[in-house]
């Protein structure tokens, strides 16, 4: 069993963020990385990415921190082995989770076609 060190939810309206995508399509590129990108297409792809957005904040909100920490793109929404939804990050965010002791984050995502949500708990080794 590990300490926990500290959770983080977000909840995006899914409308508002395709809106915001529509005006400035290098918003795509400057929040996903092409593997997100690439598993959020189809019908389903805004409820996808609107999740995705929410665990990218959540997770700053389990590490203590607020928007421009670290770059949206440092928090990556993978796919585990067995088929849930993990956490990879990278550059800023990395170094900030390892500087807090954070041994590992776990990472919930649901959605409806109107809202997304994303709940993320920060763990310490024990």
């Amino acid at each position: 069993m590990s300490d926990l060190l500290g959770v983080g939810i977000d909840l995006v309206d899914v409308g508002r963020l395709s809106s915001a995508i529509e005006r400035r399509p290098g918003l795509l590129d400057r929040v996903f990385t092409a593997a997100e990108r690439a598993t959020s297409s189809g019908a389903r792809a805004p409820e996808r990415l609107a999740a995705r957005f929410a665990a990218k904040e959540a997770t700053m909100k389990a590490l203590g921190v607020g928007l421009g920490a670290f770059a949206l793109r440092d928090v990556e929404v993978v796919t585990a082995r067995d088929g849930r939804p993990a956490l990879a990050l990278h550059g800023a965010a990395s170094a900030l989770a390892q500087a807090r002791g954070v041994a590992g984050l776990t990472v919930s995502l649901s959605h409806t076609k109107q809202l997304a949500t994303a709940v993320v708990v920060a763990q310490a080794a024990p």
